[in-house]
């Protein structure tokens, strides 16, 4: 039973945070602020990756100030390369976890572009292109292709850069959006 109880935890977790998008989506930002502040503080720190993951991904859209916005796809990203397949595995969505890198490296270089920052945008929009090759052949993995593509001619157009991307690993996390399409829960 209590094995059970365990596996049924994460999609009760997973099913609140839904919630919350979908508030978001709906245009309450501040309560989904608010709430996913909330589950953040519940799920704590260091709380199961897959749950800092999304509700830091998507706690990063409702942030007004851009600085905030990277610091929760920072997290997002650092709770990313914490996840196994394994993890994803107990979750109603079959996902793999390189599934998630080229959305979260797309949010980042959109961040730094933001900031003004356009070689830190480039090393991560350099990551998302590199890990685009796990998204499926769907209108979610067409929107995250599409918004790489369009912020690499938006970044053709600023201050050139004398160094090239940091390249991320040929395998897994960083290898094989302005604002991406996110994945409704």
């Amino acid at each position: 039973m209590a094995e059970r109880q365990g596996q049924t935890a994460p999609d009760a977790v997973m099913s609140r945070i839904g919630q919350v998008v979908m508030l978001h989506h709906g245009g309450d930002r501040e309560e989904a602020r608010d709430r996913f502040l909330g589950l953040w503080a519940e799920i704590g720190e260091d709380g199961d990756p897959l749950h800092r993951c999304t509700v830091a991904h998507y706690m990063a859209d409702t942030q007004d100030d851009p600085a905030d916005e990277l610091a929760w796809d920072l997290r997002a990203l650092s709770a990313a390369e914490e996840l196994s397949d394994e993890r994803l595995g107990r979750h109603d969505g079959v996902l793999a976890v390189r599934a998630f890198f080229p959305s979260l490296h797309l949010n980042l270089a959109a961040d730094y572009v933001k900031l003004g920052r356009c070689d830190a945008a480039r090393t991560h929009l350099h990551r998302a292109r590199g890990a685009a090759g796990a998204l499926g052949d769907d209108g979610y993995g067409d929107g995250i292709r599409s918004a790489i593509a369009r912020l690499e001619r938006r970044l053709a157009t600023e201050t050139p850069t004398n160094s090239p991307p940091e390249p991320g690993p040929p395998e897994g996390p960083g290898g094989e959006t302005l604002g991406p399409p996110r994945r409704r829960s």
